[in-house]
Order: C-alpha cells, then structure tokens, then sequence
C-alpha cells in the first residue's frame, strides 16, 4: 500500500518563544510525508522554485519520499513567516509569498494515478480538485483544508466534501464552515455534506473523531515542551492517513489506532522547529509513545 499526498513544499520563516529559524523545510505536504512514511510509501505532488535547495530535495528522497511528481518550475519556491507568542495555539502571519506556487497546475506520473490512498492536504480546493479528477477509483480520500479557503472558495471546498471520505479540520475551520458553534453539530452538518468521517482536532485538548457508528475522543500526548507548532497538524494526518493506508479494512479499530498515531506523531513535530525532530522519529519512539499514551488514556 501507498497514499499520494497533494499539498505545499515550502521554506518557513518561524519564531516562537525558543528560538528562531529562517527558510527552514516546510509546507504541508512535507509535514504530512513525516508523518507518513513510518507506515506507508509516500508520494508528493507539490512544486517548487529553481532556487529550491538541493539537500532538502535528497533529504526527502532519504525519507523514501518519491518525488516524481514535484514540478520544479523557474522561480521562486513558496515561502511563509510566521511568528508565535503566548500559549503557542496559533500563529501570527507576518508574510506570505506564493512564488511558483500561484501557477501550480498538479501534474502526476502516469503510474502513480492507480495509487488508491489520497490525501489532499492544504491548497485551493480547485487544485485539489484538479488532481482528484486524474486519478483511478481511489479507495480513500482524505481533505485538509484552511479558513482562507473556506472564506474565500467555499463552493468549492463544500462541492469537493461530496467526493472524499475523510475531512480533517482543526475546531474553528470546522465552525466557519458548519456555522454550528457547537462542535458535535458542526460534525453532524459535516457529514451531512459529504465526508462520512469528520476528524476535528482540538491543539493541545486533542481530537475527535466522528462517524456514522461511533464517536472517539482522544487527548493530546503530554509534551513538556513545545518549541514549534508549525506543521503539527499536517504531520497529525500523515500519521493518521498513513496507518489507514497501511491496513486493509478501515473499519472502528483502524480509524481509532489511526488516530492514537496521528496524535504520537503530532507529538514528536512540536518538540523542535520545522522538521528538526520529526525527521529523527524511530519506530522504537512510536512504539514507547503509542504504550504510554495507551496507558494513560486506555486506547485500543
């Protein structure tokens, strides 16, 4: 098994309380393939600049990551710079530059369009379209998506929840695109718009999941230290999508253990900036995270 994965290869700018780091490896479908490929071959499809550097391009490839679909056009690569204060919860834009990211147009391999586990992390929902709309009869498909899109291409992004089977959305984007203030609702109307699993996650309260049969909830892994939440929630659903990828049957117990390890691996990203931490996980730290967490919150 394997699961494509559409969405940004970025270089971030962050500062947060620890520290401060500029143009480190970032972007959403980077964050998701950390988290993924402990469980699955990963696939990216996003594009870059031709100032893009080499060594993040073989580090990825070290990953195992295949990235015969990353477009290389002239230009600039993405960038985003951000700043975080306080209790760490959400992020101060202070700059965003598209680069080649304003023409991007997916363009997959031939071979990779049989592949039957998708994700589209974040980017225009009409990209994420574009893309769906070349593969093969995909078995799974999960959707990120952000308040900008919601705010600024929400037919779209509501048109798009008709063709997937899992929305992840963190509890505000979940509300706006609802209109339920209640989050148990917001799921209920999610559902009925399409995606018959809704993952709601909640930062450091955890996550919920909703389905038609059953309802889990889950608590954040206790983590001292925070130092960089950036990518935290892509690499939640890589960990996520990348055991359901894994397991033939996505049933109650698949979806549940999914979840306990898009949590582990949520962990292991906000110990250090960008991907400093989460590209040194070994499976043995998965193994001691998933024991512990099954201790203290009796997951299955």
């Amino acid at each position: 098994m394997s699961i494509l994965v559409l969405g940004t290869t970025a270089l971030d700018t962050v500062r947060t309380p620890s520290g401060a780091r500029r143009e480190m490896l970032g972007g959403s479908a980077v964050h998701f393939s950390m988290g993924a490929h402990h469980f699955t071959q990963v696939n990216l499809v996003a594009i870059v600049g031709s100032d893009f550097p080499g060594k993040h391009m073989e580090f990825l490839r070290r990953k195992g990551v295949v990235l015969t679909s990353l477009t290389v056009e002239k230009g600039r690569t993405f960038r985003w710079e951000g700043e975080y204060r306080g209790d760490l919860n959400a992020a101060l834009t202070l700059s965003t530059e598209l680069g080649v990211l304003s023409l991007f147009k997916p363009r997959i391999a031939e071979h990779q369009r049989s592949i039957d586990n998708i994700f589209l992390a974040n980017v225009d929902p009409d990209i994420q379209r574009h893309l769906l709309s070349h593969m093969r009869s995909p078995r799974l498909v999960g959707l990120d998506s952000m308040n900008y899109w919601i705010d600024h291409k929400r037919r779209s992004l509501v048109r798009l929840l008709k063709d997937v089977h899992i929305f992840v959305a963190n509890d505000a984007e979940a509300r706006s695109l609802s209109g339920e203030t209640n989050l148990f609702a917001a799921a209920k109307t999610l559902r009925r718009m399409g995606a018959p699993i809704v993952v709601i996650k909640k930062g450091e309260h955890g996550v919920i999941v909703f389905c038609k049969d059953f309802l889990y909830c889950l608590p954040a892994y206790p983590v001292e230290k925070v130092i960089d939440p950036t990518g935290a929630g892509d690499t939640f659903a890589g960990g996520f999508m990348g055991y359901l990828a894994s397991r033939r049957k996505v049933d109650a117990v698949a979806v549940k253990k999914a979840i306990t390890y898009g949590t582990i691996m949520a962990s292991f990203n906000v110990e250090g900036f960008g991907v400093e931490r989460s590209c040194r996980v070994t499976d043995r730290d998965i193994a001691r995270r998933y024991h512990h967490l099954k201790m203290i919150a009796s997951v299955c």
